[in-house]
């Protein structure tokens, strides 16, 4: 049975988010959505393709006009405005309009460049997300965020987009790779950290069960983490204010990911991150160093990194400058007061980063010792 989570825009319906296990019910779902008339292009890219492209367009013939299937090459590397113009192209020669309709299959790169290009092609059209990693099913997909990477910049050029649909399938989750699996839980963990102590409680006390897959637990755990991020996304849909607090651990992360040169996963970044506003946190005497150790701690179950290596604090440093959340030379970084109370800090300083960066980084020297 489907679990149906409204998302509000102006007090008034927005979409919905459907979770659920199997493709079966995305057929009712267009229905609802009058796709008869409609031609369908499925954006996804060359690793979700072969699992789930056909199998979904087998489904929809009937349902709506046409399917079409449109693939880019996966990878970070390749959420960028060439991959939009060569889906611009794409849609133009195969005379898509405004009446048709993409559906973004595939992860949090394949949601992102896909509610782009419908939020800018022929000044918007509707789209859909089908997510088919647990980072996009908690996060990416819900909020209608949209974007792509610039001269290895995160996000830097975007819209906002509301999709018309979210349909969540958690069998896809079984064909994630372990490492991929987990990058989705930062997230996760993150809406517990600073919107919802019991939550926080819930994944630590449902840890096994969330490692192993079990489906019913999987589908508890995006219920309520999709639950937390839409009371956010409602009450603040274009980040004016309080979705800000959805940031919690993106400044310092998205900062390793390019000093990185993206050779970790977006997830692992955020739980460095975390890990590094957390540390603030309690410089900042805000959590004590029991919480601050707790949530370090907790990352670790679930085989996401707590130090890292090959990275200059400095660097880093700057890269954090160049954050789309400066706001008049000034990072708004956000912080917790408790577990499960965030909250944006405009005054840390360069000296306070530079030390949360030194304390994730990995020493060797330390460990001979």
């Amino acid at each position: 049975m489907a679990q149906r989570l409204p998302i509000l825009k102006d007090k008034k319906p927005c979409y919905d988010i459907v979770i659920t296990q199997g493709f079966e019910e995305f057929v009712t779902e267009l229905e609802k959505l009058n796709a008869a008339d409609r031609r369908i292009c499925l954006i996804t890219d060359t690793n979700v393709a072969p699992l789930y492209a056909q199998k979904l367009k087998d489904l929809l013939e009937g349902v709506c006009r046409s399917v079409t299937i449109y693939a880019f090459e996966a990878g970070e590397e390749h959420k960028t405005l060439d991959t939009v113009r060569e889906a611009y192209k794409f849609l133009i020669d195969k005379g898509f309009d405004r009446k048709d309709m993409l559906v973004a299959l595939g992860g949090g790169v394949v949601g992102d460049v896909t509610g782009y290009i419908a939020a800018t092609y022929l000044r918007g059209v509707d789209y859909i997300q089908v997510p088919t990693t647990l980072l996009a099913q908690c996060d990416s997909s819900i909020g209608g965020k949209t974007g792509v990477d610039f001269d290895g910049y995160k996000n830097m050029v975007g819209a906002f987009k509301m999709p018309v649909l979210v349909y969540m399938n958690v069998d896809t989750l079984d064909t994630l790779p372990g490492r991929q699996f987990f990058n989705g839980f930062a997230e996760v963990m993150k809406h517990g950290l600073i919107k919802n102590e019991g939550f926080y409680t819930w994944l630590i006390d449902n840890m096994y069960e969330i490692c192993e897959r079990d489906k019913l637990v999987l589908e508890d755990m995006i219920y309520q983490s999709c639950t937390i991020k839409k009371l956010v996304v409602e009450k603040d849909p274009y980040e004016q204010g309080d979705r800000a607090l959805l940031n919690f651990g993106h400044t310092i992360g998205h900062a390793i990911e390019k000093a990185k040169g993206f050779t970790l996963l977006h997830g692992e970044c955020v739980a460095l991150g975390c890990v590094a506003a957390a540390f603030i946190s309690y410089k900042k005497q805000l959590i004590t160093a029991e919480e601050y150790y707790e949530v370090r701690d907790m990352f670790v179950p679930f085989y996401l990194p707590i130090t890292v290596e090959g990275i200059d604090p400095q660097e880093v440093l700057t890269y954090t400058k160049s954050d789309k959340k400066m706001e008049a030379g000034t990072i708004k970084f956000v912080l917790l007061k408790r577990i499960g109370k965030a909250f944006i800090d405009r005054t840390v300083t360069d000296e306070e980063v530079l030390e949360a960066i030194d304390e994730i980084c990995f020493d060797e020297e330390d460990v001979k010792a």
